[in-house]
């Protein structure tokens, strides 16, 4: 059998960018291991022509885009998707920020999957314009796609609003496991190991970073709030947060060395998730899998994965006596991180993670399909 994947839908491999370029970084290596041709396409700033070289023993297609942001994206997914479709491999887009292109692989009976990601139409942060753009998409990804992918069941039960339940398989996100970590580059932050909550987000008003921030600095707690994200002068949500915020709250920007955050994670008393939307939120996972005991928003997307162990909050006030009782409660800590680290292991690591994906594409492979 000809098991050949092709990846569309990021910047390419190794990961730099985010959640689903560590996904596909590790897919790909996984499928590669298991015997699989695996080609990534790649977009490159730059002019020139596409062209193809192999990492690690997967196949990269780089495509030159000289325009920037989101027009530069949409540039790429088209020119991949034109490439694609030339070979009639079975292909994985992951989002479907483009789907409409995907129209392309249905004309030329390609086999796709899509991973439907979150559900983008409904963030506050997007003007009407973009709302309009994700919303057609959505709609258009779980017509074209062969199959979907939903990571959450919530996720999943809105993809059944459009098409049948039988087009979906639920495989959530996954995390690397972190046993042992530097001590070093938390120092270097003014950070004692153990002696601080952690919290990584874009701050935009639906990751409650005010909330938590405000309920964090309502009273002295003898441990600090580390955040990671970029934060602007120029923004009023971001000088609000650093208005409310104590002189036990440490702003160290955005750091993009994993090894720094990984690092951060690990030595954290504890992670908080302020996330009121989305699916399987990769830095909630990423938390789990360094051991963190959790504390989350409300919602059911944060409970399903963080599971009955972590404490979840409403507002700031709710935030606030919620560390109370996790700092005032001897063995509370503790009993939080073994209870989550155990889901951890259930549920979000790349074997079991993979291992699902594999058998899916598996089923989709054109030899396989009649």
């Amino acid at each position: 059998m000809n098991r050949t994947l092709r990846i569309l839908g990021t910047r390419g491999v190794p990961a730099a960018h985010g959640g689903f370029e560590t996904f596909a970084e590790h897919l790909a290596l996984y499928l590669v291991k298991q015997g699989w041709r695996v080609i990534v396409y790649c977009q490159e700033d730059a002019a020139g022509d596409i062209y193809e070289d192999v990492w690690k023993g997967v196949d990269r297609v780089h495509i030159p885009v000289e325009q920037e942001g989101s027009k530069g994206t949409i540039i790429f997914d088209w020119k991949a998707t034109v490439h694609a479709a030339k070979f009639g491999d079975l292909c994985l887009t992951l989002g479907y920020n483009t789907a409409i292109f995907c129209a392309l692989f249905r004309l030329k009976g390609v086999p796709n999957i899509i991973n439907m990601d979150g559900i983008e139409w409904q963030r506050g942060k997007w003007g009407v314009v973009a709302k309009a753009w994700f919303y057609v998409n959505d709609w258009l990804g779980c017509w074209f796609g062969n199959h979907l992918v939903a990571d959450h069941p919530l996720i999943a039960e809105h993809l059944k609003t459009r098409v049948n339940g039988k087009k979906i398989t639920i495989i959530p996100y996954g995390s690397d496991e972190i046993t042992a970590a530097p001590e070093e580059p938390i120092r270097a932050l003014g950070l004692e190991p153990g002696k601080y909550f952690s919290l990584i987000a874009r701050p935009e008003p639906e990751n409650s970073i005010l909330e938590i921030v405000t309920g964090f600095s309502l009273k002295r707690r003898g441990y600090k709030l580390l955040i990671l994200g970029n934060f602007k002068e120029s923004n009023p949500y971001h000088q609000a947060v650093k208005a409310t915020a104590s002189d036990e709250v440490v702003f160290v920007g955005a750091i993009y060395d994993q090894s720094v955050v990984q690092a951060l994670r690990f030595h954290s008393v504890a992670y908080i998730h302020g996330h009121q939307v989305g699916g399987t939120n990769p830095s909630l996972v990423e938390a789990m899998g360094a051991g963190n005991a959790v504390i989350a928003n409300d919602n059911f997307f944060n409970r399903w994965v963080a599971g009955e162990l972590a404490c979840y909050f409403k507002n700031a006030q709710d935030f606030s006596e919620i560390l109370d009782r996790v700092i005032g409660t001897e063995g509370k800590l503790e009993r939080m991180r073994a209870g989550i680290f155990e889901r951890y292991h259930e549920k979000f690591t790349w074997d079991h993670i993979l291992f699902k994906y594999e058998i899916l594409l598996t089923k989709w492979l054109p030899s396989s399909k009649v």
